[in-house]
């Protein structure tokens, strides 16, 4: 329920719904980078333009909207910012109260040994730990669940010496991606996906095989 998400946050981030809106968090898990991304790319080579990940997602979510065609269907993706800069919804929160991965914070460490410096929240899905991506809200702004029961998250980084692990794994260390198994996971992303999204964004369409020209 959009409630769910609006009461934890300041109304600068509130999303302009009824509390009992339905809501679904879209996530991508590993395996779309072979199952999605590619087959789309092959498909839409020429068209192009942007980013292939963003254009993508866009294109599948467009789809689950043609599978709803009397109903009114919102779609805010995970990179869409509002005039303010601010983005149009905090993914993490949306995947925690979703019940759909963990957000872990600074405020789920007791004893915290930072000091004055940021720290930055990280998800963790109990499947797949951190590989995985959190692309964007389907909103039903014609349904209202008021029965609706919230699911937790699954807690799975439960220890307090492996919670403060993946917070400096994540904050000091992202780039290696060592955060990410900070669980054991059931599937990983692949080394030519791993690459990819190591490649600066302006380079990933040499990777795909993609043309100067369908930049």
């Amino acid at each position: 329920k959009v409630g769910w998400y609006n009461a934890i946050l300041q109304p600068a981030f509130h999303l302009p719904y009824p509390d009992d809106t339905l809501a679904f968090v879209v996530l991508s898990t590993p395996s779309m980078f072979d199952k999605a991304l590619k087959p789309f790319v092959n498909k839409e080579r020429l068209k192009i333009i942007r980013d292939p990940v963003d254009q993508c997602v866009s294109h599948h979510l467009s789809r689950v909207k043609e599978k709803f065609p009397d109903q009114k269907v919102d779609v805010i993706f995970d990179y869409e910012i509002l005039p303010s800069r601010k983005p149009k919804f905090l993914a993490q929160t949306a995947a925690h109260v979703a019940g759909a991965a963990y957000y872990y914070q600074r405020k789920d460490v007791k004893l915290d040994p930072w000091g004055k410096k940021k720290i930055y929240g990280v998800c963790i899905h109990p499947k797949y730990g951190g590989w995985f991506a959190i692309r964007g809200l389907l909103l039903f702004p014609d349904i209202q669940v008021l029965f609706l029961e919230q699911s937790a998250p699954v807690d799975c980084v439960s220890t307090e010496e492996k919670r403060i692990e993946l917070l400096e794994q994540f904050n000091f260390h992202w780039q290696d991606g060592h955060y990410r198994d900070i669980i054991e996971v059931k599937e990983r992303y692949s080394e030519e996906q791993k690459a990819y999204f190591a490649t600066p964004p302006a380079e990933r369409f040499r990777l795909l095989g993609l043309t100067q020209e369908a930049q």
